[in-house]
């Protein structure tokens, strides 16, 4: 499509708007962006002067997992700045659709560096939680966006559902 929007239908409206008011969506923004105040502030502070101490390759697999944790996070807070805009109504659902609007980078953020034994413990329970924060998001970017573009056409238990209620006429 030249517009680059998905696929979109009323329901599909309503569901992202749903989500974007939730208390779910709350939860995860407020996480995602504590996470990457705290990411920010290991970096520059108590993590650069832990990275200076390291064995070369362990401060070669510091300096790749400090990139993966960063751009894992900045896509998580990308996504979700993007779902926040649709709640305030400074962006309308169907736009969130937009293939540039979804979550990306896939191939580096589910990636699994090497070296990671020698990184410092603070490092490693970032890289955690922003992995699974990554999950968790991915999770609702497909439900939202991608498993429910297979959904738009009729369920084939409603469509017979229909039909029974067509033929007896009730």
């Amino acid at each position: 499509m030249s517009d680059q929007h998905a696929p979109s239908t009323p329901w599909r409206a309503e569901v992202i708007q749903d989500f974007a008011r939730s208390e779910l969506f709350q939860r995860t923004f407020q996480e995602g962006m504590d996470l990457v105040e705290e990411t920010a502030g290991y970096l520059d502070g108590a993590g650069r002067q832990a990275s200076k101490l390291l064995a070369r390759n362990a401060a070669l697999a510091y300096a790749a997992e400090s990139m993966r944790l960063t751009t894992r996070l900045m896509q998580v807070a990308s996504w979700l700045l993007v779902q926040r805009a649709v709640r305030e109504g400074d962006m309308p659902p169907d736009a969130a659709c937009e293939e540039r609007y979804r979550l990306a980078g896939e191939d580096v953020c589910r990636a699994v560096g090497d070296g990671a034994d020698d990184l410092p413990p603070a490092l490693k329970i970032l890289l955690d939680r922003s992995e699974r924060l990554y999950e968790r998001v991915r999770h609702l970017d497909r439900r939202m966006y991608v498993e429910n573009e297979a959904d738009e056409a009729p369920h084939p238990v409603l469509s017979q559902h229909d039909r029974l209620k067509t033929a007896f006429g009730s």
